[in-house]
C-alpha cells in the first residue's frame, strides 16, 4: 500500500509538473467588444469589421473573440466613440476623426479638398503619414489603424452642374475642415453625424449631403435624391479621416502573444483592409444610383479646376490655425503628399 500510495504521489506530482510548464497564457480567452455607429449591412461593418474580426479570431485560435456593437447598440451618440475606448466603455472602436473638431489638428491634413483619390491607395498614406507625424493625436488609445474613404462628392435633390448651383444650398458635412470648404464653395453648411443623414435629407433639413458612394446603400440615398455630382480626375472634392481604436488597459491586459496578434493586424494591415472596403463600396453605391436611372454627373475638367480654385483659400486657412498652435502646416502638407504620391503608384 505505502509503494502504491508512493507511485500515486510521484504520479500526481509529474502532472503537476506538466501543467505548470505550459504557461497560463495559452490558456486564456479574450472577449473583446466592438462598437460603432452603422447599420450591420453597411459597407465598413460588413466588408472591414468583420473580415478584421474573423482575422483575428482565426489568427488566435479562437481565444480572441470580437464581439460586435453595432449602430451605436452600447449607447452614447458617434462623436463619443473614440472617448469609449479611451475610457473603457468598448474595447474596439471605429469612428470618424471629424466628429470631434480641433482634437486631430495635424491628422486633418486628409480633409483639405482635392487631396486624395482611391480609399486603398489613400489609407495607407493615411497610415504612414499618421505614424510619422501625428502618433501623439492617438495617445491615449492603442490605435489599430487609420484610413480614408474614396473620392468625395455630392448627392443632392436639384442638379449641381456648376459652382453657381451650390449657392445657399444647405448641405451636409462631416467634418469641421469640410464644412469650411462647403461655406467657401456657396453653400450653407450643416454639420451631423452620418446616421442622420438619410432622415434630414427625407425631412428638408439639408438638399444635399457630403458622402461617399459607400456610404449610399446603407443610407438609400439614391431612393431619396436622385443627382449626383463628381469631378474629373482621380481625386475628389473633399475626405474624411476615420479610425480603428483599442482601450489601451484593453491591449495592455494581453499576454504577449495575443498582443502580438493584434499589433500584427493593425497598422498598414488595418488601413489597407478599411480602405479596400471602401473602394468595394464605392462601387456598389454608384451602381445602385445607375440601377435607380438617376442623375449621375462628371463635371468636366474646367469646371473641376473652377471648384479647386473656390477651395483652395481652405488650404491657407488651415495653414494658418495649425501654425498657430505650433504646428508647420506646409510642412505636414508636404510629408501628405509625398505619402499619397508613394501609395498611388
Amino acid at each position: 500500500m505505502k509503494t502504491l500510495t508512493r507511485q500515486r504521489f510521484l504520479s500526481a506530482l509529474a502532472a503537476a509538473a506538466a501543467l505548470a510548464a505550459v504557461p497560463a497564457a495559452f490558456a486564456q480567452t479574450v472577449t473583446l467588444r466592438f462598437h460603432q455607429m452603422l447599420p450591420p449591412q453597411a459597407a465598413i461593418p460588413a466588408k472591414a469589421i468583420g473580415p478584421w474580426a474573423d482575422a483575428v479570431e482565426k489568427a488566435s485560435n479562437g481565444r480572441i473573440k470580437v464581439q460586435r456593437f453595432d449602430a451605436m447598440a452600447l449607447g452614447g451618440r458617434p462623436p463619443e466613440l473614440f472617448d469609449q475606448a479611451k475610457d473603457g466603455v468598448a474595447d474596439l472602436i471605429w469612428t470618424v476623426l471629424g466628429y470631434t473638431p480641433g482634437r486631430f489638428p495635424k491628422s486633418e491634413v486628409f480633409e483639405l479638398p482635392f487631396t486624395t483619390g482611391g480609399a486603398e491607395g489613400g489609407s495607407k498614406a493615411f497610415q504612414e503619414y499618421v505614424e510619422a507625424n501625428a502618433m501623439d493625436e492617438f495617445k491615449d488609445v492603442k490605435l489599430i489603424g487609420v484610413h480614408i474613404h474614396g473620392p468625395g462628392l455630392i448627392h443632392s435633390k436639384d442638379p449641381v452642374t456648376k459652382l453657381e448651383d451650390l449657392k445657399g444650398m444647405k448641405v451636409r458635412g462631416g467634418s469641421r475642415v469640410i464644412n469650411i470648404m462647403l461655406e467657401q464653395l456657396g453653400a450653407t453648411p450643416v454639420g451631423m453625424p452620418v446616421p442622420a443623414v438619410g432622415e434630414a435629407l427625407s425631412k428638408g433639413v439639408i438638399s444635399a449631403t457630403t458622402i461617399p458612394w459607400e456610404v449610399v446603400p446603407a443610407l438609400k440615398v439614391q431612393q431619396i435624391v436622385k443627382n449626383h455630382t463628381g469631378f474629373t480626375g482621380i481625386k475628389g472634392l473633399y475626405t474624411q479621416t476615420f479610425a480603428v481604436a483599442m482601450n489601451k488597459g484593453a491591449y495592455d491586459k494581453l499576454p504577449a502573444d495575443l498582443k502580438k496578434i493584434i499589433d500584427d493586424h493593425s497598422g498598414q494591415f488595418a488601413a489597407a483592409m478599411f480602405g479596400r472596403a471602401m473602394d468595394d463600396g464605392d462601387k456598389v453605391g454608384l451602381s445602385l444610383a445607375q440601377q435607380a436611372k438617376n442623375n449621375v454627373i462628371t463635371l468636366d475638367a474646367a469646371e473641376t479646376a473652377r471648384w479647386q480654385r473656390a477651395a483652395a483659400g481652405v488650404r491657407e486657412a488651415w495653414f494658418k490655425e495649425v501654425n498657430a498652435k505650433g504646428f508647420d502646416g506646409p510642412k505636414l502638407a508636404a510629408a501628405a503628399e509625398a505619402a499619397i504620391a508613394k501609395h498611388s503608384k
